[in-house]
């Protein structure tokens, strides 16, 4: 396994966590070096703050843990293409390289046409199915298609 999936396997189990919680099943770990140094997962409805998504939550943990404003010499992974607001934290934080599983053909910020820092690399896919599996299961709980 390459570390890649590795660290987005982590991702997947805090979005395994968000979805017991019934919350949208995204999950965000951020790495620097071969050390985690923030995960987390929604949680809009639990704080009732609909900016708690898993990355913003995980890239401030990160700031706070690291004593730093840039995240340049770190990776966030996260299972779900992040959205603007997330993609503008990404942006503002100097982040390495984004790493994420599912594509969001609604929200994404790359479908939105909103751009990340120009020094930040992307990779895309990483786990897709596992990710989408559990965005599935989530949609069709809250639709009574359980």
């Amino acid at each position: 396994m390459d570390s890649d999936a590795f660290y987005m396997e982590i991702a997947l189990q805090e979005a395994r966590k968000a979805l017991e919680e019934g919350e949208i099943p995204v999950g965000a770990v951020v790495v620097c070096g071969d050390k985690i140094v923030a995960k987390a997962h929604n949680q809009t409805e639990r704080l009732h703050d609909s900016t708690a998504h898993a990355e913003m939550l995980a890239l401030t943990a990160a700031m706070n843990a690291l004593g730093a404003k840039y995240l340049s010499e770190c990776t966030l992974y996260v299972t779900l293409e992040p959205c603007h607001m997330c993609a503008g934290a990404a942006y503002w934080s100097k982040l390495g390289n984004l790493v994420y599983a599912a594509e969001d053909d609604q929200r994404g910020f790359a479908h939105l046409h909103c751009p990340v820092h120009p020094k930040t690399r992307i990779r895309k896919g990483v786990l897709r199915e596992q990710s989408e599996a559990l965005l599935r299961i989530f949609f069709q709980r809250i639709r009574g298609n359980d």
